[in-house]
């Protein structure tokens, strides 16, 4: 008959009375960019309990890869958008400057709402 720990699988460690397991975190394969790291910061003050489990299970960087990801299309389809309507940018720079600033600030605010602080 199997013990306990044989049973749930993974390896585990005697010290003492008690077996701990071997825990190994993996090394991150995606790079995380600004939203990311916003993200890891949200969940490591807010969200305690999200954030231990995707870090115990390995899911963490590529959660944060992929909220990365995601914030910098819907910013590049802001800005695409903008470039319709904006200003000429020889003639009035700046409101050319004004109106991107102004586009990007949109687009940081649906980011950080939809994606960042959920």
């Amino acid at each position: 008959m199997k013990s306990i720990y044989e049973q749930m699988g993974g390896t585990y460690k005697q010290c003492g009375d008690y077996l701990i397991p071997d825990l190994t975190i993996l090394e991150e394969k995606f790079t995380i960019g600004k939203y990311g790291r916003a993200r890891e910061r949200y969940l490591k003050e807010y969200r305690r309990c999200h954030y231990s489990y995707l870090l115990s299970t390995g899911n963490l960087s590529e959660h944060l890869h992929e909220v990365d990801v995601q914030a910098r299309k819907i910013l590049k389809q802001f800005i695409s958008a903008a470039e319709k309507s904006a200003p000429d940018k020889a003639t009035h720079q700046m409101e050319w400057v004004g109106h991107f600033n102004n586009v990007k600030a949109s687009a940081e605010e649906v980011i950080n709402h939809e994606l960042i602080y959920v």
